[in-house]
């Protein structure tokens, strides 16, 4: 009988044992697939190093500043100090994305002109021929305003009309990101003071955006505006695509301005094959 009863019961057995297995394969399966999507999102540690920022670290991860900041409990001025360490949320993810970002070619974005600027542009009175040249700058800090721009070239450089460029382009840090400034020196005409060379200054016009390139590249925002105000500037002073230079290419001493990440070659290119 108990002989009899087990060999009944054995397709039973069989089925259940099936069915065991079958989830065990599939929970098998659903933990392979994941934990590493767990590992991807988990926060990351960064050790501040000589040179570091908030602005800068914040940028290589694709995050804001403030919420590195916040996530870190850093005071509103966002000071740092040599071995510190931080939390980066979601670090390894942010940086594989970043990475991804990298390697895929970007569409090229136009966007108009903030109509106080095109403004500024369109009633300077520019005299035929004056400028030959546009010069593309970085400032080498991550902080910047036109204010403190203008007293260090007032104080420091001894330049008696201040700021040396005729725009400036901010970064979010101390401007808004992309946000436009027009100085005097394009609005009375006055001569460049960005280039080394004096003949240079009385021809090149000067845009200068806020950041360290050497480091890091410029926001996607900057160069947005970067663009529009180029193509203003060549319109409103009849130049082509081949008068827009890089601080680096011009300048009659060397220099790495505007830093080495700054992404000349696409850019410049870009604008040989803008339509019109």
């Amino acid at each position: 009988m108990l002989a009899s009863a087990a060999l009944n019961r054995s397709p039973l057995l069989t089925q259940f044992l099936s069915w065991v297995s079958r989830r065990a394969a599939l929970g098998v399966a659903v933990w392979t697939l994941f934990v590493p999507m767990a590992a991807l999102v988990a926060d990351e540690a960064y050790i501040v190093k000589r040179g570091d920022t908030v602005f800068g670290i914040a940028r290589s991860y694709g995050i804001s500043s403030a919420v590195l900041a916040e996530r870190n409990g850093l005071s509103h001025n966002y000071h740092l100090y040599l071995g510190q360490r931080l939390t980066i949320p979601g670090g390894q993810a942010l940086r594989a994305s970043a990475s991804q970002a990298k390697r895929t070619p970007e569409a090229v974005v136009r966007i108009k002109l903030p109509r106080s600027i095109q403004r500024a542009i369109d009633r300077a009175p520019v005299r035929p021929g004056r400028w030959q040249y546009i010069v593309i700058h970085h400032s080498g800090v991550d902080t910047g305003t036109v204010k403190a721009m203008d007293q260090y070239h007032r104080e420091v450089r001894h330049m008696e009309h201040g700021l040396a460029y005729d725009f400036v382009i901010g970064n979010g840090s101390g401007m808004g990101d992309g946000e436009l400034a027009v100085g005097p020196r394009w609005t009375k005409q006055l001569d460049g003071g960005h280039l080394a060379s004096e003949a240079q200054n009385k021809i090149a016009l000067g845009i200068c955006l806020v950041g360290n390139f050497d480091d890091h590249v410029p926001s996607a925002r900057q160069m947005q505006s970067l663009r529009a105000l180029v193509e203003a500037l060549m319109v409103r002073c009849h130049l082509t695509p081949a008068a827009v230079k890089t601080h680096q290419q011009i300048n009659i001493v060397r220099t790495r301005c505007p830093g080495a990440k700054f992404p000349a070659a696409s850019f410049l290119a870009s604008l040989e094959a803008s339509p019109g």
